[in-house]
């Protein structure tokens, strides 16, 4: 798997981290989502992230956080209009083709391959969460 130390965007795969904790967030989807996008926009104040940021979220989830830029510099929520993993190829595809570098967090073992083929890198939640 590959690592990143500075990723010139980070695509978060809002659904994979939260549920790489089992904290009961399946009990409230938009009020972990909620929380997920509260430690981010914390991690960027603190610098323990640099932006930008963006995290997709997808069903009961996107009620938690509005969709859109935040009112923290360099994050941006998307909500998927349909499944996330292609949500995110997408957002990944079209950086990628305008030059960025991104880095996807999850653990799918599905959507990293396809983000690879987008040409984006993948990291594992773990890292994220060791940042937040």
């Amino acid at each position: 798997m590959n690592t990143v130390e500075h990723p010139t965007t980070l695509i978060v795969d809002g659904a994979n981290v939260v549920g790489s904790r089992p904290d009961g967030w399946w009990r409230d989807r938009p009020g972990a989502a909620a929380r997920l996008v509260a430690q981010l926009a914390a991690a960027l104040r603190s610098g323990a992230l640099d932006g930008p940021v963006l995290v997709v979220l997808e069903g009961a989830a996107r009620a938690g956080v509005p969709a859109g830029a935040t009112d923290v510099p360099g994050l941006r929520v998307v909500h998927a209009a349909t499944d996330g993993d292609s949500a995110i190829v997408a957002e990944a595809s079209a950086l990628v083709t305008e030059g960025a570098e991104v880095a996807v967090v999850t653990a799918d073992r599905a959507l990293r391959a396809r983000v690879v083929a987008a040409g984006a890198t993948v990291v594992p939640p773990s890292w994220l969460l060791t940042r937040l």
